[in-house]
C-alpha cells in the first residue's frame, strides 16, 4: 500500500533542515509568578520549526513557542491565543512521533518550564508535581528528600526507552513500562488539575470531573493543559535482575512462571537479524524479582551508559548478528545484580544519535528509527511473531530493536489501548527520509497492525498516523465518539494538533 498524496505532503516537510531551538529558559521553585517567557524563533525564519526527537519525521512550523512558568502565564497564553484566533498545541519531552504534540500554525506551549515538586504525602505515598517535570528530576527528588528515612516511597512505572519525558506527556498517551502485572499509568494517577479552554482550572479524579479524567489520560492533549499531577507511589523496593536466553515459543510460559514466583518487572528483547533463524524466535529474557529490603545493593553494577548504547546502536545497523551476541554477553553479565526498583526503570538514550550513525554508515539519505507497538492476546503471541517474521522478511523491513512486554487490562481510560490483558510487541524500524522509505514504513506498520487485528489485537496510537480508517475503527471502536467529546469539552477547538486534524479529516468531522 502506498502513501496518499496528502500523507506524502505531510511527511515531505520532515526532510527540511531544522535548526535547534535554544533552551534559553530555566524554571526554579521561586518562579511561580515569573513573567511569561517566549522562546526565540529559529534564525532565518519568521516562525519556528519544531520536530520530535526520535523519528524526526514531524517537522512542523508553529506560530510561536511559549514556555509558561506558572498557571497565570498559561492562562494568559490561552486567552491571548483565543483573541488572535489561534489554536494551541502542547509539548513536553518531544519524544512522541504521531504529531500529537505539534500543530501547524499553532501557539506551541512548552511545558518544561513548569517542573516544580509541589508536595510529597509521606503517609499516603502520593507525590504532586507540575506536569512539565521530567522523570529524572522527579526520581532525584524522591531519593534526596527521603534520604535516611526508614520508610521510603518510589514510583511504580514509567516509560523505559528514554528518561527525559514529562509527566504530562505520560498522561497524554497513558504510558506503560515493563511491569509484569501492571495496568497503564492511569492506574497510578490519583488526580490532576486541568486548565480548560476558558483558562479555568478543574480538578479531575475518579470522583470529580470523572469524564474528563477518563478522556484526558490517553487523550493526547486535546481537552486542555494538565498543570499538575498527583501520582500514587508504592513503598520503595529492591529487586534482583535475572537474565536468561529464551525462545519465543516458550515465552508466555516463562512470563507466567516469573509472575507466579513474585517477579515485578520483565521483558524479552528479541533477535533482529532477519537473515538468521533466531529472528523473532530467540531473545534476552530479563526479569526482576523483589528481594528483602536489607539485601545490599550491588556495588558498581554493570550498566549501559550512553557510550555503550551508541556502540550497540551502531552494531544494530551495521552488524546485526554481532549486536545480538554483544548485547547477550553484556546482559548476562548483569544477572543477579541488586538494584532499587525505581532506578532500574531508567535507561540511556542519546538525543540525535542518528546523525552520527548516518555519518558512520555513509548514508546518502537522512534516516532515523520509527516505532510501532502491537498488542495481541497472550495465547496468540507466538503465532503472531511467526506471522510477523514472514511478513517483515517479505517487506525487507529493517528491524533495529524489538521487545515484548505485558500489560494488564485498562478499564478506566476512554480511548483505551489495553482493551485486554495483552502481550505488547514493540518494533523499532529503520526509516529513510525519502518517499520510498516512508512508503515502506507505512506498508510495514499497516501490515503489522493487520496481523495484530487477525488475532483480535490492537496497536498504540502514539507512534505514527499510518493506520487506515478501518484499522483505527477496529482497534478503537469509540474513536469517533472520542472526537465528538473533544468538541463537547472544547467547542472552540482551542487545543489542536496535526494528529487531531488528521483524524478529524479521516472521520469526516472537519465541518462539525
Amino acid at each position: 500500500m502506498t502513501l496518499s498524496r496528502r500523507e506524502f505532503l505531510d511527511f515531505l516537510k520532515a526532510t527540511c533542515a531544522v535548526a535547534a531551538l535554544p533552551n534559553a529558559f530555566t524554571a526554579s521553585a521561586s518562579a511561580q509568578h515569573a513573567p511569561l517567557a517566549a522562546v526565540p524563533r529559529t534564525s532565518g525564519s519568521s516562525e519556528p520549526v519544531v520536530n520530535d526527537i526520535h523519528s524526526q519525521l514531524n517537522a512542523t512550523r508553529v506560530n510561536r513557542i511559549i514556555k509558561p512558568l506558572s498557571s497565570n502565564d498559561m492562562r494568559s497564553t490561552i486567552l491571548t491565543a483565543k483573541s488572535e484566533g489561534k489554536a494551541i498545541s502542547i509539548t513536553g519531552g518531544r519524544h512522541a512521533m504521531g504529531a500529537q504534540q505539534f500543530g501547524t500554525g499553532t501557539v506551541l506551549v512548552d511545558m518544561t518550564g513548569m517542573n516544580r515538586i509541589l508536595n510529597l504525602d509521606g503517609e499516603r505515598g502520593i507525590l504532586e508535581v507540575e506536569a512539565g517535570i521530567e522523570w529524572p528530576q522527579l526520581l532525584d527528588y524522591l531519593i534526596k528528600a527521603q534520604s535516611g528515612r526508614e520508610k521510603q516511597w518510589g514510583i511504580i512505572q514509567k516509560q523505559t526507552g528514554a528518561d527525559r519525558l514529562s509527566i504530562g506527556g505520560a498522561l497524554a498517551s497513558n504510558v506503560h513500562g515493563r511491569g509484569l502485572k501492571l495496568k497503564p499509568i492511569i492506574d497510578q494517577v490519583d488526580s490532576f488539575t486541568l486548565m480548560d479552554h476558558t483558562g479555568a482550572i478543574l480538578r479531575c479524579s475518579r470522583d470529580e470531573n470523572s469524564e474528563l479524567f477518563r478522556l484526558v489520560i490517553g487523550g493526547y492533549g486535546l481537552f486542555g493543559i494538565v498543570t499538575s499531577v498527583r501520582l500514587r507511589l508504592w513503598e520503595r523496593k529492591k529487586v534482583q535482575r535475572i537474565v536468561e536466553i529464551r525462545d519465543s515459543k516458550d515465552l508466555m510460559a516463562s512470563f507466567e512462571q516469573r509472575i507466579a514466583e513474585g517477579y515485578l518487572y520483565g521483558d524479552f528483547q528479541f533477535a533482529t537479524d532477519s537473515n538468521h533463524e533466531s529472528f523473532l524466535r530467540r531473545g534476552i529474557f530479563s526479569c526482576y524479582r523483589q528481594v528483602d529490603p536489607a539485601t545490599p545493593l550491588t556495588v558498581n553494577p554493570t550498566r549501559f551508559n550512553p557510550k555503550d548504547w551508541a556502540r550497540l546502536t551502531y552494531y544494530s545497523h551495521k552488524y546485526k548478528r554481532r549486536v545480538f551476541s554483544a548485547y547477550t554477553k553484556r546482559y548476562l553479565s548483569t544477572s543477579a545484580q541488586i538494584y532499587w526498583a525505581d532506578s532500574q526503570l531508567s535507561g540511556a538514550y542519546v538525543d540525535n544519535y542518528h546523525e552520527e550513525l548516518d555519518r558512520k554508515l555513509g548514508a546518502k539519505v537522512k534516516a532515523t528509527e520509527m516505532i510501532t507497538e502491537i498488542y495481541v492476546p497472550r495465547s496468540a503471541l507466538f503465532n503472531f511473531l511467526e506471522d510477523a517474521r514472514v511478513e517483515l522478511r517479505k517487506l525487507d523491513a529493517n528491524v533495529i530493536y524489538g521487545t515484548i512486554r505485558l500489560i494488564e487490562k485498562d478499564d478506566e481510560s476512554f480511548l483505551r489501548w489495553a482493551r485486554e490483558s495483552f502481550a505488547c510487541v514493540i518494533f523499532n524500524l529503520h526509516v529513510t527520509h525519502d518517499t520510498p522509505g516512508l512508503e515502506n514504513a507505512a506498508r510495514a506498520f499497516r501490515r503489522l497492525i493487520d496481523l495484530g487485528i487477525r488475532y483480535s489485537g490492537s496497536y498504540y496510537l502514539t507512534y505514527h498516523r499510518f493506520a487506515t480508517k478501518e484499522q483505527v475503527e477496529t482497534c478503537y471502536p469509540h474513536f469517533e465518539e472520542f472526537l465528538r467529546l473533544k468538541l463537547k469539552h472544547d467547542p472552540g477547538e482551542v487545543f489542536q494538533s496535526d494528529w487531531y486534524r488528521h483524524y478529524k479529516k479521516m472521520f469526516g468531522l472537519e465541518r462539525v
